[in-house]
This record gives C-alpha cells, sequence and structure tokens, in this order.
C-alpha cells in the first residue's frame, strides 16, 4: 500500500515538467511582477537611442540643406527669370541704335522709316515668342472686360456700342489681359441734332 502511493507520487511529479524546468531568464518576471533587466539589456537600449539620435540629428541637417538650397534656388529664378525676354530685346536696341545713327548721319528720312518699320515688325515677332497677343478691338462689341471706352462717338456709320477707333492697343499675355485697349465707343446720333445742325 505504502509502495503504491509513493509511486503515484512519482509518477505525478514526472507528468509536470514545469516543476522541473529551470527559472526563464528575461527582462521581466510576470508571475512575481518584478521588473529584471540586465546589464546587457540597458547597454543595448542606450545604443538603440543613440543611434535613433543620430538619424533625426541627419534628418534634421539634410532638411536645413534642402531649405538653404530651395531659397538660393528661387532666389536666382527671380533674378533671372526675364533673361531669355531681355536677350531677345538686344536685337531690337541694336536695330534702334542703328536708326538713330544713321539719322545722326544725315540719311534720307525713307530709310529711318524703313528702319523703325523692321524694329517694330521685330518687336511683335519677340512678343508672338512669349504668347503676348493684341486684343481685338477695332470693329468690334465694346467689351468691358477687354476695353477701356475712354470716350463715345455720335454716329450712324457703326452699330450702337460698337469700337470706331483704336487709341491704344491691348494685349493678352497666355489669354490673360495684362492691359485693356483704350477705345471710342460708337453711340446713336441723335435725330434732334441732326436737325439742329442741318438748320
Amino acid at each position: 500500500m505504502v509502495l503504491k502511493e509513493k509511486t503515484t507520487r512519482l509518477k505525478k511529479k514526472e507528468a509536470s515538467p514545469q516543476q522541473d524546468a529551470p527559472p526563464q531568464k528575461g527582462p521581466k518576471d510576470s508571475e512575481n511582477g518584478n521588473d529584471t533587466i540586465t546589464d546587457e539589456g540597458i547597454q543595448e537600449l542606450k545604443d538603440q537611442i543613440a543611434s535613433e539620435k543620430d538619424r533625426v540629428l541627419r534628418l534634421s541637417a539634410e532638411f536645413e540643406n534642402y531649405k538653404k538650397r530651395t531659397q538660393r534656388e528661387t532666389s536666382d529664378f527671380r533674378k533671372f527669370a526675364n533673361e531669355s525676354v531681355f536677350r531677345q530685346f538686344l536685337s531690337v536696341v541694336d536695330n534702334l541704335e542703328r536708326a538713330i545713327n544713321s539719322a545722326q548721319e544725315g540719311s534720307e528720312i525713307s530709310g529711318l522709316f524703313e528702319g523703325v518699320k523692321l524694329t517694330h515688325k521685330e518687336i511683335v515677332k519677340l512678343f508672338e515668342t512669349f504668347n503676348l497677343k493684341p486684343v481685338e478691338a477695332a470693329n468690334k462689341p465694346f467689351d468691358p472686360n477687354f476695353h477701356q471706352a475712354v470716350t463715345q462717338e455720335e454716329t450712324d456709320e457703326f452699330p450702337e456700342n460698337t469700337v470706331t477707333k483704336v487709341l491704344q492697343k491691348g494685349y493678352l499675355l497666355h489669354d490673360r489681359l495684362i492691359r485693356p485697349a483704350m477705345v471710342v465707343v460708337s453711340k446713336r446720333a441723335d435725330k434732334e441734332t441732326e436737325k439742329n445742325i442741318e438748320n
């Protein structure tokens, strides 16, 4: 009887391996609620923190460099944005200077006129290169979006509210109005005024 009890106790001990297994090492003993961190673990955490700090510092330095580079590029762009326009205007200035020199030398007026005409043609060509187009105004219905009425003219030659004269051309840059055309607009002649003129 006693022997049977001893063997059953032995069998129970063998069946539960948890009792014989050595305690596991780890950062935390969850059963007792104690935190156990080894020196190696602390060093590993310190290394990770140093690595992250270094990475953040490098990213911050890269961002600062990027900001400075962008500011420099923006500044350069503002300074030299019109470089190509001015380069093309140089030939126009050259032609005007030639015309002025020929006028001072006492050349014929027709030569001066031709020089100015060629210069004007070159300027118009340059405007087309940069998509600068004149506003169509002459003999068109008055449009306050593109025309600026300076005065009205009583006439029967044109329908009412039509542009009769263009005093100064207007211009569009890529379909955006940069200067309206200054125009004279027609208005119907009063019959009474006509009678007074006849009498």
